[in-house]
């Protein structure tokens, strides 16, 4: 779905987290940066996916990995999610979908038989200098972790 591919400058986003805390790519500059996006808070899909990385999280920082989740849910969606399953990372709300159209991962989606417009859940791995390094977009929610390490 998205036209972003591996060696792409990536997009250089700002979005505002679940407690209102402002992220942006050059934050993370020196580090690698998991951006993952899920289509809706707490679902089924979704939750597994978050929790495989929350319950791999010391393994993503011991690889010097950041990680930062985005869907459109409001930031008080966001904040529930991320306190029931107590998720180490922030959850970009972006209602807006700016960052979401960014990376180009908003489009047509079928479910059911029906269309409509929605997230692809698309995971990107951007390197220490804002490159692009993997896009991952046939994510396996339950080992989303093992996608992104590969081990």
């Amino acid at each position: 779905m998205t036209t972003l591919k591996k060696g792409d400058k990536a997009p250089e986003f700002w979005g505002i987290d679940q407690d209102g805390k402002v992220h942006e790519l050059a934050n993370y500059k020196g580090k690698k940066l998991v951006v993952f996006f899920y289509p809706k808070a707490s679902t089924p899909g979704c939750t597994a996916e978050a929790c495989d990385l929350r319950d791999n999280f010391e393994r993503f920082q011991a690889n010097n990995y950041a990680i930062i989740g985005v869907s459109a849910d409001s930031a008080k969606a966001q904040a529930k999610f991320k306190e029931k399953y107590h998720f180490p990372f922030p959850l970009l709300a972006d209602e807006d979908k700016e960052v979401i159209e960014a990376f180009g991962v908003w489009g047509p989606k079928k479910f059911m038989g029906r269309e409509y417009d929605g997230i692809h859940r698309t995971t990107f791995i951007i390197d220490e200098n804002g490159i692009i390094e993997e896009v991952i977009e046939k994510v396996k929610t339950k080992e989303h972790a093992a996608q992104i390490l590969k081990e």
